[in-house]
């Protein structure tokens, strides 16, 4: 049976109910990600959501979406959001999860390879095949909830490498020092330092185990970061001396927000910069469903989602920029000790 008309008369369907009057307004099953377009775009994609898991923290929060690449429990995760992958668990069905082996993180691409713990079986997709990336304005879907869902949308712009600013904490710093270290003035909301629990006043001691004598000091240990990494600080609030984890993101979504920037619609991304390549869309995601796998609408792998950018923008990896590093890294690690050490 051929989906295809009938996902387009849909559409059309919605387009004229938009129109019936200036007040009309749709209902969540006449929307696009609802129910009588999804349940057209359903049977297309029979291997969508198998191929899709989630990663789960200690405490039960999905903390990024994840794409099996290999039956044997291989994955590629959101690296930036998993800094303690092994501390985590994959999830894929109500009653199923396994514990997690990391093997190789990949900063250019913001990627994490690596294996469920004694699982085999699994769906996975095969980038190997993946078509080239479809022109502006093509619909794609991803699974979301770890599967659970799918989403549609279409291309918003065109391919084109994202470049990168650094990392940052979300911090505005005092320019004269003082002797213990650097006062910080201001926090951004929403930032790593906020979400560190540090507060306007804080006195910055130690970054990374260096000590922060001025704030050139402080930006030039923060340079040699990458954004989703773990830096230590030690800090003087009203002279008592207290420490933290801080995770730091990139400076762009920082400045975004230091300029009003409506972080609402499930956040974004602690890293969402600094791609070689990237594919603009409109999928409704969030950041924790970074990692899933992004296909056309006859099933065909395109990508994999990277960055929540802000309320309507996602960016997606093709496969075609990371794919050419995964596959022998995978091929490694099945077959040592004729391994390789990865580039």
């Amino acid at each position: 049976m051929n989906f295809r008309p009938l996902l387009y008369l849909s559409f059309g369907l919605v387009t004229l109910v938009a129109q019936a009057g200036p007040r009309a307004t749709l209902s969540p099953e006449e929307r696009t990600n609802g129910t009588q377009a999804l349940g057209e775009i359903e049977p297309l994609l029979p291997a969508v959501r198998r191929a899709a898991a989630q990663i789960i923290a200690e405490d039960g929060r999905a903390l990024a979406a994840a794409v099996w690449v290999g039956s044997d429990g291989y994955l590629l995760t959101k690296a930036s959001e998993t800094p303690d992958l092994e501390k985590a668990r994959v999830r894929w069905s109500a009653d199923r999860s396994a514990s997690l082996r990391e093997i190789h993180r990949l900063p250019a691409f913001d990627l994490v390879l690596a294996q469920a713990v004694g699982v085999q079986g699994v769906d996975c997709t095969d980038f190997s095949q993946a078509v080239p990336v479809p022109p502006y304005g093509q619909w794609l879907a991803s699974p979301t909830y770890g599967g659970r869902e799918l989403r549609i949308g279409v291309i918003s712009a065109q391919p084109r490498a994202i470049p990168g600013l650094g990392p940052a904490m979300g911090i505005r710093m005092d320019e004269k020092p003082l002797k213990q270290g650097v006062r910080i003035l201001s926090i951004a909301e929403d930032s790593p330092a906020a979400a560190a629990g540090m507060e306007p006043g804080d006195v910055l001691t130690r970054i990374a185990q260096e000590t922060a004598k001025d704030v050139k000091t402080v930006h030039e240990i923060i340079r040699r970061h990458q954004p989703g990494d773990l830096v230590s600080i030690h800090y003087l609030r009203h002279g008592e001396s207290k420490t933290a984890r801080v995770r730091l993101a990139s400076r762009t979504r920082i400045m975004m927000n230091w300029d009003g920037e409506d972080f609402a619609n499930g956040g974004i991304s602690i890293r969402t910069d600094d791609f070689p390549s990237i594919i603009q869309h409109d999928l409704p995601l969030g950041p924790q469903d970074m990692g899933s796998p992004l296909y056309d609408l006859e099933g065909r792998a395109v990508g994999i989602n990277i960055a929540r950018v802000d309320r309507v923008t996602t960016f997606a990896l093709p496969a075609s920029v990371f794919w050419a590093k995964i596959h022998p890294l995978i091929e490694a690690d099945r077959h040592p000790p004729k391994a390789l050490v990865p580039p």
